[in-house]
Formats: C-alpha cells, structure tokens, sequence
C-alpha cells in the first residue's frame, strides 16, 4: 500500500462511525475549492481594462507568483502610473527564512508577473528598490504598445509541482531558452543535467531536510502553514494546500494528527530521491552580492524561469533545504564550483502532471 492510500486507510479508520459524514463533508468542500480555483487562475479579459480594473487585474497576476509556504508576504499600494509591493513581516517564515532572503525573494517573483502583465496590458513596468524605513519595490507604468508574450499568457498556468517527472532530458534549445531566462541583473544561473550532479544536489538537499526535520521549531511552522482539505485552504486562501503534495484531504481535527504520523525524516528524504532522480535537471540561481536587492532580482529571475518553463510545458518545484540550512549553504557552494556570491534558490525541472493549485487572498486583503 502506498504512502497515499496508507493515510486514507488511517483517515477512514480514524473517522469511524462519522467517517462516511466527514468524507460527505470534504466532498462538498472540494467543490467550494475548485470554484475559488476557477476564479482566481482564470485567464485575464481581453483588452486594455479601465484604471481601476487594471490596477486590479495587475495585483491579481502579481499575487499568482510562488512565496515561501505559500504565505504571500507582500502588501500592494499606488495607481495605474506607479504600483508598489512592500514585504509584510507579519507573514514572514522565522525559522526557515531568519534573514528573510526567501521573503525578498517573493516580492521579486511578484514583481516579474506584475511586469509582464502590465506589457501585456499596454504598459512599461520600470521597477526600482526603495531602500530605507519604508522599502518597497516602486513600479512605474508608463503607456506602451501592447506586448502579448508568451510569458504572461503562462502566469495564469504556472504552478510549483511537488511530484515525479517523467525523466526525460530537455532539448538544447531548450536548456538555452531557460538559461537566458533565468538571467537576471547580477544574478546567474546553473543548469545541471548529468546524474552525478543531480546526486551531488540530493546528497545535499537530503542533509538539509534531515537538518530540518530534527528541528521541532521548523515542524511546527511548516505544520502552521498547511492546510488539509478544501475548506481550510479556501478560508485562509494561503498555506500549503495538502493534495497540491499528493497527499489526500482530511478533516480539520485528523490532519495534523496525521501529519505527526506520516511526516517523518525517511518518508521525506525518499520522496526527494524519487523527485530528483526522475527531473531532467536542477536549477541553481546565485546572486553576486547577498543583500536584499539582488534577493529581489533572484525572485525575477527564477520567475522568468518557472513562466518559460511553463511556456515550454516543463514543470518545476522548490528544493531550497542546501541554501535554507545555513551551515550547509557553502559547502553546498563549494560543491558546484561557486566561488563568489550566494546560491538562492535550488529548483528541479521536468516534464511532469498537473496537480491540484494553491490559492491566494482576495486583492483587498494585501491592498494597503
């Protein structure tokens, strides 16, 4: 019995005499999740939308971008000439993101949807770092000829795939469209293919999240952030939903005993075997200097990436654990030749399935 089918079985039996009720019960929460899907990774209208409408529409795309636990750590201000993003430490990762590297780096991903949306919709976004008490990422929209790319036809497909690939190489054209995508200004990026490099990775990415398992703080606000069926995922509108990682829904009251259960160090480590081994190649961006301007040109750049992978029907998935553990981090550097700068993210790719999508909060709840 499979991992999958193993928690279901421990569900059901769990549930007892009200199992057949709580399986009612996430049936119908199912449908209220794939309605609020349907709303919010719709594709944008066709044309120029007025100004209200297009300060909305940026925000939504913007807001479609991946974050750390999916907490989506940004707040968004201005009008149709000048859009800000601005972090929200309120949603920020402590434990696993203490510089908040990964929080600068998702205002970054905002930023790039943001920008290709506001082409796309006959607008330039020029976008400036605002250092200082009030940081904040400025975005001027000045009137331009409309650019359709392929690109931001992708924003409203991407999504971070936590399952196998199918482990078929990428063409060489391929590979040069990703490496020149996910060139940023200061920020580079290593495309490995071979399997002894993807091993050196999973070596690494195994320390790195046995590290991380052993810490009961890292648990807990990974375990904070998930949300076990539908309904929890569609009141909150963020967090890690549990079947976008192959795992099923549960009742409110089962899943985190389940997760106490079935998350263990060996379930982990051989789910990352399987998803290395079978991607066609991993991903490293590093950044030239370690400040919080380049972190937001990394989340630019890996965003660049993940939409013209999309573009190009590969799939990617997150597998930051060698640059989270901060002790593991040069090593993890010195590993792949990096001699200078600092590795940001580590990201597989392939061909892979579709899986369930995460959601967002509504445009007014990161309107300020």
């Amino acid at each position: 019995m499979n991992r999958r089918r193993l928690i279901t079985a421990a569900a059901i039996a769990a549930a007892g005499a009200g199992g057949a009720l709580s399986l009612h019960a996430l049936r119908t929460d199912n449908q209220a999740y794939e309605q609020a899907v349907q709303a919010l990774w719709r594709r944008a209208p066709d044309g120029t939308p007025g100004p209200s409408g297009l300060v909305r529409e940026l925000v939504r795309h913007a807001t479609l971008a991946p974050s750390s636990h999916n907490t989506q750590c940004w707040k968004f201000g201005g009008d149709e000439r000048s859009i800000s993003i601005r972090p929200d430490f309120g949603r920020r990762c402590p434990v696993v993101d203490p510089d908040d590297h990964h929080l600068f780096v998702s205002l970054g991903c905002a930023a790039e949807n943001l920008v290709q949306a506001a082409a796309a919709m006959g607008f330039r976004g020029d976008a400036m770092f605002r250092d200082g008490p009030q940081e904040a990422l400025d975005i001027a929209l000045e009137p331009a000829k409309p650019v359709d790319s392929a690109l931001f036809q992708a924003i409203t497909r991407r999504q971070s795939t936590r399952a196998e690939f199918d482990g078929r190489p990428l063409s060489n054209e391929e590979l040069k469209t990703l490496e020149i995508a996910g060139t940023g200004n200061g920020v580079r990026v290593l495309l490995l293919t071979g399997q002894q490099a993807l091993e050196n990775v999973l070596d690494y990415v195994v320390q790195g999240n046995t590290a991380q398992m052993r810490d009961p703080a890292f648990v807990r606000e990974l375990k904070a952030w998930i949300r076990f069926n539908g309904a929890q995922a569609v009141d909150t509108g963020d967090g890690l939903f549990a079947k976008s990682s192959g795992n099923p829904a549960m009742p409110g009251w089962l899943g985190p005993r389940a997760f106490d259960l079935f998350f263990t160090e060996k379930a982990e480590n051989d789910k990352y075997a399987r998803h290395i081994r079978s991607s066609a190649g991993i991903a490293v961006f590093v950044s030239e200097a370690d400040d919080k301007r380049h972190w937001l040109e990394a989340g630019r750049a890996f965003e660049r990436f993940a939409l013209q992978a999309t573009a190009l029907g590969v799939r990617t998935a997150h597998l930051n654990q060698p640059v989270e553990v901060s002790r593991l981090r040069p090593r993890f550097a010195g590993s792949l030749g990096i001699a200078s700068g600092r590795p940001d993210l580590v990201v597989r790719f392939g061909r892979g399935p579709e899986t369930p999508r995460s959601l967002r909060r509504p445009i007014d709840a990161v309107w300020a």
